[in-house]
């Protein structure tokens, strides 16, 4: 399938910046089931200053803003051709190893809550992908999706008692108790195409598992499958901040607004 990606990130400042510079992780790369035909990202009010390959593999743009802007906008073009493989990505080729994928961080970091949810979930499973297939259903049923409720810094225990998240939460909870039951995991940041309407409003994110038989498996909490070709990988990491679209540091006073217009069509 081929799909048409333009995605404007647009930051408003209320005072003049003296100095930032930020993180773009919004660089898709050709691999397992998908080969960018092309990829273009326009900076305007800043500079791309350098690019390259994190720990993760992930293509990552530094650029800093213009010294006095009010504003900077980053609008990422491309068309990319997707084959479904049901989820299954295959062995690990980044840089980082396999045992890394283990590690908890703060937002990850399992506690009674996800205990809980692996009690629920029993061992009563013909495989490792149907075990964490029921693991995901299990999630979307116990925190069903809702905006408004959590951000960027919500954990996945905290996800967990408000009973309530989005695609953010539904990856760090399942990352979380993957971990606890031995299988590394981590967590991916893309694009989905939408079977209702190519407007939206952020980014898409999901979760894979390293299987022994498989390799990284995707598997999708928020919709219940695993990725297909409607699906667009371009970053990974061990949470939201590893994979996180843009990041970064600012120097001035006054507060930021940011909009985002995302149109994913085939």
């Amino acid at each position: 399938m081929l799909l048409k990606i333009s995605h404007l990130t647009e930051y408003r400042f209320e005072e003049p910046v003296h100095y930032a510079l930020q993180q773009l992780r919004l660089m898709p790369k050709s691999g397992v089931g998908q080969n960018v035909v092309y990829w273009d990202v326009t900076v305007k009010g800043g500079v791309r200053e350098q690019e390259f390959d994190d720990q993760f593999n992930n293509r990552v743009m530094l650029v800093s803003i213009n010294p006095g802007v009010k504003g900077i906008s980053i609008l990422c073009e491309g068309e990319v051709d997707t084959t479904n493989m049901h989820g299954v990505i295959g062995q690990n080729n980044g840089f980082a190893p396999l045992w890394f994928f283990l590690k908890p961080t703060p937002l990850t970091e399992p506690g009674s809550r996800v205990e809980k949810l692996i009690e629920q979930l029993g061992t009563d499973h013909e495989s490792d992908v149907t075990r964490l297939h029921a693991l995901s259903h299990l999630i979307g049923k116990v925190v069903p999706y809702q905006t408004g409720e959590t951000h960027s810094e919500t954990t996945a225990e905290e996800a967990l008692i408000s009973a309530s998240g989005v695609c953010q939460d539904h990856a760090h909870i399942f990352v979380s108790a993957v971990r606890q039951m031995g299988y590394p995991a981590r967590y991916v940041s893309g694009y989905l195409l939408m079977n209702d309407r190519t407007q939206q409003d952020a980014t898409h994110a999901w979760a894979e598992a390293y299987l022994p038989d498989l390799g990284w498996v995707g598997f999708d909490v928020s919709n219940g499958i695993s990725p297909d070709d409607r699906y667009i990988r371009v970053a990974t990491g061990l949470d939201y901040k590893d994979a996180a679209p843009i990041s970064g540091l600012r120097m001035g006073s006054g507060g930021e607004d940011m909009d985002v217009m995302l149109q994913v069509q085939q």
